[in-house]
């Protein structure tokens, strides 16, 4: 493939950030500290100009898919009919964002199993998503035989998708080395949650990155619990990102529901690390609406009321607030995107309820070579 340049070509999604930003969205702080800069201190990003109205709209609409997937995934799984299940409710600005910053085709993508909105961002329909959680032939990140959402898909850019928590982030430090020693200017953007930032390879994994400079993006997706244990008795400090100090690159808190200051933040760190100057640490403030997983029971860690308040910051609320102020969303055209979505969300489970099971002597194809390598 050939080397790509530092240059956005989402220009038009960049143009609708600028706008939205204008119009009074929260901004990203930025807490730096390198060897070239060793001044600790709070900045807002620069303002940007912009938007088309058109894209932004578009986003939601894509927003309104992914929330309408989850929910019916959700709901399969309750039906018994499609296996447990992490939902992205309440991470979906934060998911989206970060990707539209990023060069999709090129860059690469370390994500962890809460990010549905990732997997469709970066080219799977919801048929192949669906068919992943009721193990059904065509699922095309391990053909049906790995935990749903989990496995590789390189030509999207998805390197890979474990579940045990933590192990991919040394590992994509390793693929952005290799981009470094290759000279290719691609990012490598690694994806995990508030619990994972407390594991050994996480902070291995950041060491490593900021010594040599490796043009990384670690993206927390900070929803404040690690399965059951909220965020205080994690660690000692009041975020993520003040972490990125002691290894000398920059610690970015940003409003993870507020798809305008991620996708800015996101885009900053990229050209950050395009330039040489190496890793970022971004922490989106996300917020999970629904317990860990399928299987969990969040009643018992947490209150209703505690729920409510974290819906106030519903992601998909906040932008079509925003639509609405900007008199670009009005009550028809959000009636219809919301139509349309249940419409492709109903043909997408049909279709993969429809669809055989793997044949049983396909059993290790995607585990096991055949030899022709």
């Amino acid at each position: 493939m050939a080397e790509q340049t530092g240059d956005h070509e989402n220009g038009a999604f960049e143009r609708a950030v600028r706008t939205a930003a204008d119009s009074g969205t929260t901004k990203p702080t930025i807490s730096e500290s390198n060897s070239d800069n060793q001044e600790s201190s709070q900045t807002q990003l620069a303002n940007k100009k912009a938007p088309d109205s058109p894209d932004l709209l578009s986003v939601y609409r894509r927003m309104v898919l992914c929330r309408t997937l989850d929910e019916r995934i959700w709901t399969l799984n309750r039906q018994g009919k499609a296996a447990i299940m992490a939902s992205s409710q309440g991470h979906e600005a934060g998911q989206i964002g970060s990707v539209e910053a990023l060069q999709k085709g090129y860059d690469q993508f370390y994500i962890y199993y809460r990010d549905l909105a990732v997997l469709l961002e970066l080219g799977l329909t919801p048929t192949e998503i669906i068919k992943g959680f009721v193990a059904k032939e065509g699922e095309p990140l391990s053909g049906a035989r790995q935990f749903p959402t989990h496995g590789a898909h390189p030509e999207y850019g998805i390197i890979n998708l474990s579940n045990v928590v933590a192990t991919h982030i040394p590992q994509g430090v390793g693929a952005a080395l290799s981009a470094k020693m290759k000279g290719e200017n691609r990012v490598v953007i690694i994806y995990f949650g508030d619990g994972a930032s407390s594991a050994g390879d996480c902070h291995e994994a950041m060491n490593f990155a900021a010594i040599h400079k490796l043009p990384v993006i670690f993206f927390c997706e900070n929803n404040k619990y690690a399965i059951s244990v909220p965020l205080k008795n994690q660690m000692a400090v009041d975020s993520v990102a003040s972490r990125a100090e002691g290894y000398g690159m920059p610690g970015i808190e940003v409003d993870g529901c507020d798809i305008m200051a991620v996708y800015e933040a996101t885009f900053e760190a990229a050209q950050r690390a395009r330039s040489g100057q190496g890793p970022s640490l971004i922490e989106a403030q996300v917020e999970r609406y629904l317990p860990h997983t399928s299987d969990d029971d969040d009643s018992i860690y947490r209150s209703q009321e505690e729920i409510k308040e974290a819906k106030k910051r519903d992601p998909l609320k906040m932008l079509k607030d925003l639509l609405y102020s900007s008199e670009i969303l009005d009550g028809e055209q959000e009636e219809l995107i919301n139509k349309d979505a249940r419409q492709i969300v109903n043909e997408a489970t049909e279709e993969a309820e429809d669809a055989p099971y793997p044949e049983t002597d396909d059993f290790f194809k995607h585990v096991v070579g055949d030899g022709s390598a």
